[in-house]
């Protein structure tokens, strides 16, 4: 049914209502660097997809029906048999336990539904080239929401241990929204440093991507934005569409 080009980005398409995968579908299918590699109506069908097909990229909807879209999540992140898919996840709306939940559940990327087509393209093709992305909206509440309940968010110094002190500034800069180019410009380090300090604290902190990387740094005390001007310097950090935490 698709006619996938192996040099392409396989995606698939999870959403509960069929004028949505129909245009997402033609969407992406417009693009010479893009596939859809299946499209899906719930959670089921979403996972039996993922599993025949092994796209690249799942995106799915918050709302899919079935099990919801943080359980497919965490069920397709969690296969062995999937490992190296990534889901980015639509939602419909920007309750912040639900994107915390998301963030924890595996997800690569996070788009509200309303993003333009453009937007969305440019998201696919990030995260297939092994970025995080987290829309705008997104990204200000994820921050704001911390900042406002600094009590529900504890050091775990547990879960740091095995970092070292470079590591440690290296992750907090990441939860900054630095890239690794101007995180090695700020250490005055090589890139391939900084990418490496990154990959480290990845390796030993047991998170799947950068996304994840900045929600443990909120959430262990790492970063602890304020209400002044760390807040107001994350915020103006974020593209209008996207930030790509790369």
């Amino acid at each position: 049914m698709y006619r996938i080009n192996p040099t392409q980005t396989r995606v698939a398409i999870a959403d509960g209502q069929l004028l949505v995968r129909g245009a997402v579908t033609a969407l992406l299918g417009a693009e010479d660097d893009v596939a859809v590699a299946g499209v899906a109506a719930d959670s089921e069908e979403a996972l039996a997809v993922a599993e025949r097909e092994r796209p690249d990229i799942v995106l799915v909807d918050l709302d899919l029906p079935g099990a919801g879209g943080l359980e497919t999540t965490r069920r397709i992140v969690a296969e062995p048999a999937l490992e190296g898919v990534r889901v980015i996840v639509l939602s419909p709306t920007d309750d912040d336990d639900t994107l915390f939940g998301a963030l924890r559940a595996g997800a690569s990327g996070f788009l509200l539904r309303d993003t333009e087509p453009a937007e969305l393209l440019e998201a696919v093709r990030a995260v297939a080239r092994g970025d995080a992305l987290l829309s705008h909206g997104v990204t200000r509440r994820l921050i704001a929401e911390v900042a406002s309940q600094p009590d529900r968010y504890r050091p775990s110094p547990e879960e740091l241990d095995e970092l070292t002190a470079r590591e440690r500034e290296v992750m907090a800069l990441v939860a900054r929204g630095l890239s690794n180019q101007e995180i090695a410009e700020r250490l005055v380090i090589s890139l391939a440093t900084a990418k490496t300090h990154v990959s480290r604290a990845l390796r030993k902190v047991d998170a799947r991507d950068r996304a994840q990387l900045v929600a443990l740094a909120y959430e262990t005390g790492l970063v602890q934005p304020r209400r002044g001007g760390d807040l107001r310097d994350a915020a103006s950090r974020v593209e209008p569409a996207l930030v790509a935490l790369s």
